[in-house]
């Protein structure tokens, strides 16, 4: 494995892996890096030349209440994992390559983030498709993978190829989950022994609200309602949102005739658990971009 932490030598890099006629996977990350992260690198190692993933804490999409000093790194298990999941390089600048100055120009993202989890975290993509534009431009990838456990971020980052005509192809691969469907996160680590027990209750209550829609309800409020009322009655935790939305548009809608998501977010003592299910407008499973 390559450890380059330059612009210019990835972008050197990439220039010759392209003019030998490579395909290149890549795989944007903050670190710390978990099962989900290992999955995303799995798939892009079977699909393309050359995987190139990248670490990097971006300041820009931390907002004022979320410390940016304290999120969790761990540069040696990080490496491990990378090398053993056969990435060809790994992109690792510092803060001061990736930002030297000031920028000139801020992004701005308009739709498809004042709902779910960005409703609340005012700015946080802004920062997100900052960073991932420069990467973009830096790794020229062919392919990029993104986990549809955080679905809101892969419904923008479509919106950001489609509207900048990025020439890349959006790879979203499954939520990994645990064997009793309870999705990975590091989070995880944070719940009870009881806690652990009821967590399983919010993806069962996802397939719930999905099984309403099988069955022919088509109306979003019914979904959200019985999908609450399964997570008040099998666990502690405190729902923080329950919502049915068009996919990838994230809009509101009065009939289920389209692609939708149905997303939760719950709050445990020291845990904030998040999950989601795509599917089409009979409750089929569904791919996530169409």
């Amino acid at each position: 494995m390559n450890i380059i932490t330059t612009i210019q030598e990835m972008k050197e890099t990439v220039a010759k892996l392209k003019k030998d006629g490579n395909t290149i996977g890549f795989v944007p990350t903050m670190g710390y890096l978990h099962e989900g992260h290992r999955k995303l690198m799995a798939e892009a190692r079977q699909e393309n030349d050359v995987v190139v993933a990248s670490i990097f804490v971006n300041p820009l999409q931390f907002g004022p209440n979320e410390d940016y000093d304290r999120y969790p790194r761990d540069e040696d298990h990080d490496q491990k994992a990378i090398k053993e999941e056969k990435v060809d390089i790994l992109f690792y600048p510092h803060v001061n390559e990736m930002y030297p100055k000031e920028q000139t120009i801020q992004m701005i993202v308009q739709r498809r983030v004042n709902v779910l989890c960005g409703k609340s975290r005012e700015g946080h993509f802004d920062g997100v498709v900052t960073v991932l534009t420069k990467l973009f431009n830096i790794v020229h990838p062919d392919r990029i993978y993104f986990g549809m456990k955080d679905a809101q971020q892969v419904a923008v980052v479509d919106a950001l190829l489609e509207d900048y005509n990025f020439s890349i192809t959006l790879r979203p691969v499954d939520t990994v989950r645990e064997a009793d469907g309870l999705a990975k996160s590091s989070r995880n680590v944070n719940l009870s022994s009881q806690e652990r027990k009821e967590a399983p209750n919010i993806y069962q209550a996802l397939e719930t609200g999905k099984k309403l829609v099988e069955q022919g309800e088509m109306d979003p409020e019914v979904v959200i309602e019985e999908v609450s009322r399964f997570i008040r009655e099998h666990t502690h935790g405190k729902i923080d949102y329950v919502d049915c939305l068009s996919y990838p548009e994230l809009e509101k809608v009065e009939t289920i005739n389209r692609q939708m998501i149905l997303a939760v977010a719950v709050q445990f003592e020291h845990a904030r658990l998040i999950d989601n299910i795509v599917f089409s407008s009979n409750g089929q499973p569904s791919t996530a971009i169409v």
